[in-house]
């Protein structure tokens, strides 16, 4: 049975209270300042001290925080009211600000073949209040200074990413509340929140006639234009999907596409196996029959499988033949990768960071 969320309880709890009571407690709940029931001083206080005795404040019981050397990366496991865990990611950005990286599941079904999180399997999904309470971990991390660092305490969130444990659009309903509870109740703008696929065809047709899914930007972990080579890579992939993307794509671009609406296709750099030169003539082939594309290059994380990170000289060479022909692309600086903490490397495993 799926547990009440925080607004049901509150309803259960105060039947006759008009919905402005709601509003003002989710503003509060993400008010840096706020730490406790007690401190949400609009309130009467008979209903705080209710609130108090009948409805956890945040929905981790514990949590451990683990930093990279460098300091620009921290890991949190955040252990839940079922005492699962997961996993997410605060990340120094260049904009001297912080991005944090959110989960939707505990584990994931996809199965990517080099990804941690994958090996896990799919344990079960995340609620809204639980990937909600991811942004207002890392808030209330920074406001507190961050283990007594002074140049952490203050500093603001300025983006969000779902590229943590799980399949967002496998959650959708979930992740959707989740989206635009943010949105009304912290300063984050829709562009600076990315929701991360491997590209479940059927929900992203359903969002695009969704009038309450946000307009938030959308990233397709592709990896591969090859067919073959993505289905085995993503075995949730199928011989008609880099067909049904590109009208997907087409679609989502109409609609929302702009110079700051784009859409991104990600891709983890395996060596000899996606990275030759056919697999960069295929997705810039791809690309370019779409156009308003972001690639972001990943150099692969090392998960405990099969697999090795493309060599640097690849990389860049896979880079070049995609700018050559017009593909706007980046490589992504990889971060956190001596916690765990980088991309497909989420699987709740303690890293040898320091706490």
């Amino acid at each position: 049975m799926t547990p009440l969320s925080r607004f049901e309880q509150f309803s259960a709890l105060f039947p006759n209270e008009k919905l402005f009571r709601w509003k003002q407690l989710s503003h509060a709940f993400f008010d840096p300042v706020v730490k406790n029931w007690q401190g949400v001083t609009v309130l009467p206080k008979p209903m705080r001290e209710e609130l108090a005795k009948q409805i956890p404040w945040v929905s981790y019981r514990d949590s451990k925080v683990f930093s990279s050397a460098n300091e620009d990366t921290y890991k949190a496991i955040l252990t839940l009211a079922d005492k699962k865990q997961v996993e997410t990611v605060l990340m120094a950005n260049k904009r001297d600000q912080w991005t944090i990286c959110v989960s939707s599941q505990v584990g994931c079904a996809m199965k990517c073949a080099f990804c941690a999180t994958g090996k896990m399997g799919l344990i079960r999904s995340l609620s809204a209040d639980e990937i909600m309470d991811q942004y207002r971990f890392w808030r209330a991390f920074l406001n507190e200074g961050a283990i007594g660092e002074s140049r952490l305490q203050g500093a603001r969130i300025s983006n969000v990413v779902f590229m943590g444990m799980g399949e967002p659009l496998a959650n959708y309903e979930a992740v959707k509340t989740t989206l635009k509870t943010w949105l009304s109740n912290t300063d984050l703008g829709p562009t600076h929140i990315t929701v991360s696929t491997v590209g479940v065809l059927p929900i992203l047709e359903k969002l695009l006639s969704d009038p309450e899914w946000p307009a938030v930007r959308m990233a397709i972990s592709l990896h591969s234009a090859d067919p073959k080579t993505r289905h085995e890579l993503v075995p949730s992939s199928h011989d008609l999907f880099i067909p049904q993307l590109k009208k997907w794509a087409k679609k989502y671009l109409k609609n929302l596409g702009n110079r700051r609406h784009h859409l991104t296709f990600e891709y983890v750099m395996l060596q000899n196996v996606n990275d030759t030169d056919h697999h960069a003539e295929t997705l810039t082939n791809l690309v370019r029959s779409l156009g308003q594309i972001k690639v972001n290059l990943i150099p692969y994380n090392f998960t405990d499988s099969e697999f090795q990170r493309s060599a640097d000289d690849r990389i860049e060479r896979f880079k070049t033949f995609l700018e050559t022909h017009g593909v706007d692309v980046m490589v992504r600086r990889t971060m956190g990768d001596d916690i765990a903490a980088a991309c497909g490397q989420l699987i709740t495993k303690e890293g040898s960071g320091r706490v």
